[in-house]
């Protein structure tokens, strides 16, 4: 469990947070999505590390040595469907496999070594195709989970009692109604291999948050956009803060 003080919970030394760039291929979505990540992780006493999507995988690998955790954002990106064994749906976005790999060797490191992992929107989806799970390609629901940036709430989620969102995050907040500013067109469908769902939209039980299901390692991902509200809303700023506060924990059992 993450350890609190009375300054925002800020104990010790700034952990140093792995983010890839958002997006290869569109270069001016990366520019303008990327910014809110690296002031919300600040935010919350974290040193965001940007790592490159042109960097070899050695260039990489020497990056996140330094790194307590890892930070995987939102993308214009969909995932290769052949990923998970599935025809392309006409309404998937490009594939990204700069992104892809970035991912997927963040991924490697922060699992052989416990380091904290938070996914946001693409870096659920992302997250979960890596454990071996699966996507709904394209949602179809009378909800609009595809709201965009300017909308603070798309709809409201339900969260399992028992999970590290609830009790790490939400401590004791309303379970049956959290409001969340969803922007996706995909979620996850088949969960991945150590990982379990603990959020649903209320409406339509699309999947809206997974988190890891081994003791003592911090994995979790949500569907929603934190980054874009952790200076007015109260749980997107615990989000940010139950993360970097593990990564700093981490860091202090990993000297």
């Amino acid at each position: 469990m993450a350890t609190y003080s009375k300054n925002n919970g800020i104990v010790g030394a700034k952990p140093r947070i792995a983010i890839p760039e958002p997006c290869s291929y569109d270069l001016e979505y990366s520019g303008r999505a990327l910014p809110p990540y690296l002031r919300a992780v600040e935010a919350a006493g974290g040193e965001p590390v940007v790592v490159p999507l042109q960097s070899s995988p050695e260039e990489i690998a020497r990056l996140i040595t330094s790194c307590a955790a890892i930070l995987l954002p939102g993308s214009k990106a969909d995932v290769d469907p052949q990923k998970f064994n599935a025809e392309t749906h006409t309404e998937t976005a490009p594939a990204d496999p700069p992104r892809d790999a970035a991912d997927e060797l963040l991924l490697q490191d922060a699992y052989n070594l416990r380091k904290p992992v938070f996914g946001i929107c693409y870096g659920l989806q992302s997250l979960n195709v890596w454990r071996t799970g699966s996507l709904m390609q394209h949602i179809e629901s009378r909800v609009n989970h595809s709201a965009g940036a300017r909308t603070e709430v798309a709809h409201k989620v339900v969260v399992a009692g028992d999970s590290l969102l609830a009790q790490e995050v939400l401590r004791g907040q309303e379970l049956l109604g959290v409001s969340v500013n969803s922007s996706h067109h995909q979620s996850a469908d088949v969960v991945g291999d150590g990982l379990r769902a603990v959020a649903h939209c209320a409406e339509d039980g699309v999947i809206e948050a997974i988190e890891g299901t081994m003791p003592g390692h911090y994995v979790l991902a949500v569907q929603w956009h934190p980054e874009r509200t952790f200076e007015s809303d109260q749980i997107s700023s615990k989000l940010f803060q139950a993360f970097v506060d593990s990564a700093r924990e981490w860091s202090q059992r990993n000297p």
